[in-house]
């Protein structure tokens, strides 16, 4: 093997250790339709297919044949037909048809991946699929239609590893430095601490700040925003924000409000990172109000300020990215800020280290 094939060899593989044995998103719904839809997840190249009843199937994007991509095959009622040499395929992957011979030899088939479309995510379990466990999908509720948020949606491809996203959507700080002129965010995004929540699979975070310009609720003036999200394995970002008026935080004592407390503004984020490949990523995100406090129209706008920001974050993530493949061995100094961060992280050291030794995926994020 030359110098040049093993440095391409050794590219293919990703940088970071990601766990398998979790549902990952390769997909809006909606991208999925009468079509294969092409995708890749940890630098698996997939093809995602419906049936004729609607059901979702995704195989490795290879025919078995010739090693065609059959996100170029062509759906035919409960079957994929590859349109190189026209094998046919059912949904577990076996073949069931060769043009022009009876016989089908056993290997013929393409490698089919447990599937589950939900949350208007499709998921795809990217382990051992004896252990796939739809109990482990992340509970994704705000993005179901009949739950009251109207959510615009889109994606990024990055440049990056899917690790660095996360670290930036769980250290809320950055919000003080990066997005200022989009979110109107004060510095005390950096200087109040939140409270921290060990998940069995992942880490909640939850702040209030008093007093701070209303930017994002729109209407101007100051209000007490309340901010809390879940981050969950294999890299899940639910956020709520909530609006309130200046007094709410103090008169609930800095604790989550309740229900009887009426916001005057709530909008949650639904996001994921998804690794593609050797430091490239897919990143889904919506974003939008609640119908009891916004519209279509407030939607449309809070996506306009979510595309800016996410540019904003596209750009300093890519560019540690580049900083990092720059810098041999590279060691970062965590600060109080990055404590959920480190809480996460270690978590997927923990499972990743499971994975590998054969034990179980148990536990939480250390606090």
């Amino acid at each position: 093997m030359t110098a040049t094939s093993t440095a391409a060899t050794a590219r293919t593989t990703p940088q970071m250790n990601y766990v398998r044995n979790a549902w990952y998103v390769a997909a809006w719904s909606s991208d999925v339709g009468d079509t294969p839809f092409a995708a890749k997840v940890m630098g698996e190249p997939l093809a995602l297919w419906r049936k004729d009843d609607g059901a979702l199937v995704v195989f490795e994007d290879r025919c078995p044949h010739r090693l065609a991509p059959l996100s170029m095959g062509r759906c035919e009622g409960a079957r994929l037909r590859c349109m190189y040499h026209g094998l046919v395929f059912d949904e577990t992957g076996k073949c069931v048809e060769i043009p022009g011979q009876d016989m089908i030899p056993p290997a013929a088939k393409a490698r089919a991946y447990p599937a589950v479309e939900r949350h208007q995510w499709c998921w795809v379990w990217m382990g051992d699929p004896a252990k796939a466990d739809e109990s482990l999908i992340p509970n994704v509720w705000p993005l179901d239609p009949d739950q009251g948020w109207l959510l615009g949606t889109g994606i990024l491809d990055y440049q990056s590893e899917a690790r660095l996203i996360c670290d930036n959507l769980i250290d809320l700080s950055h919000l003080s430095y990066v997005h200022p002129a989009t979110f109107g965010t004060t510095e005390s995004w950096a200087t109040h601490s939140p409270k921290i929540t060990a998940l069995p699979r992942g880490v909640r975070y939850e702040l209030w700040l008093e007093d701070q310009p209303n930017m994002v609720g729109g209407g101007g003036g100051q209000v007490d925003p309340w901010t809390t999200y879940d981050m969950l394995v294999p890299g899940i970002f639910l956020l709520r924000n909530t609006i309130y008026p200046v007094g709410t935080a103090k008169a609930c004592n800095y604790e989550a409000p309740g229900e009887d407390v009426k916001p005057l503004f709530d909008a949650y984020t639904c996001q994921a990172a998804t690794p593609t490949g050797d430091r490239t990523a897919r990143y889904f995100y919506s974003w939008g109000p609640h119908s009891s406090v916004g519209n279509e129209e407030v939607r449309d706008h809070l996506m306009v300020m979510a595309r800016q920001a996410f540019a904003e974050d596209q750009a300093m993530i890519e560019g540690q990215q580049r900083v990092l493949d720059a810098t041999e061995d590279p060691r970062v100094i965590p600060t109080a800020a990055d404590r959920p961060v480190v809480m996460y992280n270690q978590l997927l050291a923990k499972l990743v280290r499971e994975e590998k030794s054969g034990g179980t995926e148990s536990g939480e994020a250390a606090a």
